[in-house]
């Protein structure tokens, strides 16, 4: 082979190899700028997970939504009748740009994408409102305590996306959390922070600076760790910087879809406590009484019989 043809050769590999694994192919199966959908994630088994997550949101969503209306891609009668007058390669081509243009319109509901992370799926949404949805999934949950998945545990609303650059971030969180937090409305709040993949971002910095908007948009909101309002949920995976805004988060087990059908265990409160307290307080002083009414009635017994063993003696002397 002579070196022309073997040049040829590599050149023709590299075509094929750069068609064969092209960038516009990649992006468009995996978690970008712009997308909104559900984060969700799993022990190992991503698949099961894919599988599991698209009957339970399909179910929630027929309930909230309605069934999934799927363009069709028949023409009317009208056009048939005129594709039967036309040439045979005329109506094909015509037939051919109908399907093209339907399947480029056509969106399904849920679409499973790479979110560039191990144990996390990415379900893009269309045409609905994630953190509803989810919402919903979770409060049926919660209120049945029906468990409907195995390998499922955590499922995160994403309803804005962004670069994942603190300064990007700022930016972004300025417009997206007026809703929210800009006065008129206020809050109790909480920001649930986690970077996967991703070293650029010190998770007190951004709390710190997301905090520090809060408090511009308006003075009134204030931070609460133990039974917040609302929950800002910033989840970044490599470049991707994914947002929303919750509620119920405490209540919900951090929206785990495990924790949240099981039973839950009443903790002791400060008033129960204090009645325990108080009963233990005042069955104790009711021991003391009757101890000390035994132990007086106890003395009394002991003097009666003293003074009557003294009447006896007194008796015995002056019959001698």
């Amino acid at each position: 082979m002579s070196a022309a043809q073997n040049e040829s050769r590599k050149r023709s590999k590299k075509r094929y190899g750069a068609g064969h694994h092209s960038k516009r192919w990649k992006g468009s199966r995996e978690l970008e700028v712009g997308m909104e959908g559900i984060l969700i994630t799993c022990n190992m088994n991503e698949r099961k997970c894919t599988a599991e997550a698209f009957n339970l949101l399909s179910e929630y969503a027929e309930q909230l939504y309605g069934p999934e209306k799927l363009q069709e891609n028949a023409g009317s009668s009208s056009d048939e009748e005129e594709a039967e007058e036309e040439d045979v390669d005329v109506a094909l081509k015509k037939e051919v740009a109908q399907l093209q243009a339907s399947g480029t319109k056509q969106e399904r509901r849920f679409q499973a994408l790479d979110s560039g992370a191990n144990n996390v799926i990415f379900i893009r949404t269309q045409n609905l409102e994630s953190d509803k949805l989810v919402h919903h999934i979770l409060s049926d949950l919660h209120m049945t305590k029906k468990k409907k998945s195995r390998v499922i545990l955590r499922m995160l609303p994403v309803t804005g996306t962004c670069k994942a650059f603190q300064e990007d971030m700022v930016k972004y969180l300025t417009t997206f959390l007026e809703p929210w937090f800009k006065t008129p409305n206020c809050a109790t709040y909480q920001i649930a922070f986690k970077a996967r993949n991703s070293s650029h971002n010190k998770r007190d910095e951004i709390i710190k600076s997301i905090a520090g908007l809060v408090g511009k948009l308006n003075p009134k909101n204030k931070v609460d760790l133990t039974n917040p309002e609302l929950t800002i949920i910033v989840e970044v995976i490599k470049a991707v910087c994914c947002i929303s805004v919750v509620k119920d988060y405490t209540l919900y087990r951090k929206y785990n879809v495990q924790e949240v059908v099981k039973e839950d265990v009443p903790k002791p409160d400060g008033t129960a406590a204090k009645i325990d307290s108080n009963t233990t307080e005042k069955k104790e002083k009711q021991d003391a009484r009757e101890t000390d009414k035994e132990k007086k009635k106890g003395e009394d017994e002991d003097k009666n019989e003293s003074e009557d063993k003294k009447e006896a003696d007194n008796g015995e002397g002056g019959g001698e």
